[in-house]
């Protein structure tokens, strides 16, 4: 269990019919993880009902999800800047809100958090990219780890555990 509470959020644009069962999975999987928690959705000025969906799953799962609202779609870092400044929690975990990523598998990065460690990473075990794309990305990855002196084997998988105060 992590001590101190956990943030969960999930930038979303136009996420309406993923959002329902990626709540419903996170909600079965929080109270394994931890006591305390909170989930918060930043719905990054959707057009396709994203808003609806919300309104209906916060009614369901309150008081333990928070919706942010951007009036326009201002892009994924500022949606990541959101919801880092909205977590209240010990430690926060986001990934993103179209379901591709298994909330359940939070679980595993709780078991991986230790005392010193600030960050655990996620990673695909099978990428559904073409070739040339995961080409690209094992470059990227190569250089940006090597240029940024981190071990990720991942850097572009966007499911991550964080401890709050490595942020700052």
């Amino acid at each position: 269990m992590l001590q101190g509470g956990l943030s969960v959020f999930f930038p979303a644009f136009n996420d309406a019919l993923s959002l329902p069962a990626l709540l419903s999975r996170t909600f079965a999987t929080l109270p394994h993880v931890a006591d305390d928690y909170e989930v918060i959705v930043i719905n990054d000025g959707s057009t396709d009902g994203t808003a609806a969906v919300l309104e209906q799953l916060q009614q369901q799962y309150a008081p333990h999800l928070r919706i942010i609202t951007h009036s326009n779609n201002l892009g994924y870092g500022a949606a990541l800047r959101s919801g880092f400044a909205a977590a209240t929690k010990a430690f926060i975990f986001y990934t993103d809100g179209d379901g591709q990523y298994d909330p359940t598998e939070l679980e595993k990065l709780a078991q991986a958090m230790s005392s010193g460690t600030c960050l655990v990473n996620g990673y695909q075990l099978k990428r559904q990219d073409p070739w040339h794309r995961i080409a690209i990305g094992a470059l990227y990855n190569r250089f940006a780890c090597w240029l940024f002196r981190i071990r990720l084997r991942d850097i572009d998988c966007d499911f991550r555990l964080i401890r709050r105060d490595a942020l700052g």
